[in-house]
């Protein structure tokens, strides 16, 4: 263990055994992550919490009373800042989190274990829900392989099809994000957003890991027509 260049101590992972050179490096990266650690202390399920923090402090789309549907919401980071900022603990608002995977309960939030790609996906939410929402997130990203081009057409791939969801659940003047990774692959998506949003941009939280591709596309003012 060292102290790095900001004076912090910086733990060293040992390699060898079965630990791969890239699950050493990740986990270097978040024992010496800051937002890491800051997400057990504030009681975050993720360091992803802060990054929704951020874009919403500066755009305001999380408003109380709101419905707001989580695409991927393992572990929950996502859930948990949607469900303060709406109020859905108190009544006030409505949280509903997808995921094929299992997720442990949060207050505030309704779980639907569910494939979101599924035909029948959008039916079955406005059904649970009583209506549409006002707000879709998706934080996800696609498995890798390490094959760039093949892992930027997987990424896409997804929000494209969490933007397909968001046309046929959204009310007018509804807001979708989504995780994107900076390429010239998604300029199709883009243009799209742009027929389907009154407002459509790209944006980087602080949050996210500056050496990362990732950004958010931030798509506000639903013109309420599916997407085509």
């Amino acid at each position: 263990m060292a102290k790095d260049s900001t004076g912090r101590l910086h733990v060293t992972v040992k390699s060898g055994g079965k630990r791969k050179l890239s699950s050493k490096l990740w986990l270097e990266r978040q024992l010496n992550d800051p937002y890491v650690a800051q997400a057990k202390r504030d009681g975050w399920r993720s360091r992803a919490a802060y990054k929704l923090i951020e874009i919403d402090d500066k755009y305001h789309f999380l408003k109380s009373g709101i419905t707001v549907v989580d695409l991927g919401a393992a572990p929950g980071g996502w859930s948990q800042i949607a469900a303060r900022r709406v109020g859905s603990a108190d009544g006030r608002g409505r949280v509903v989190a997808i995921d094929l995977l299992e997720m442990p309960e949060i207050v505030g939030v309704n779980f639907a274990q569910l494939d979101f790609l599924g035909d029948d996906a959008p039916a079955k939410l406005i059904a649970m829900i009583g209506g549409r929402a006002d707000v879709v997130l998706s934080d996800m990203a696609a498995n890798t392989t390490g094959h760039r081009k093949t892992d930027q057409l997987r990424i896409l791939g997804l929000v494209e099809g969490a933007a397909a969801f968001a046309a046929e659940v959204l009310n007018p003047g509804g807001t979708f994000v989504a995780k994107v990774f900076q390429s010239g692959a998604d300029a199709e998506l883009m243009t799209q957003l742009k027929r389907d949003y009154a407002s459509v941009k790209h944006v980087k939280p602080a949050s996210s890991r500056q050496d990362s591709s990732e950004r958010y596309v931030l798509a506000m003012g639903f013109r309420g027509q599916p997407s085509r």
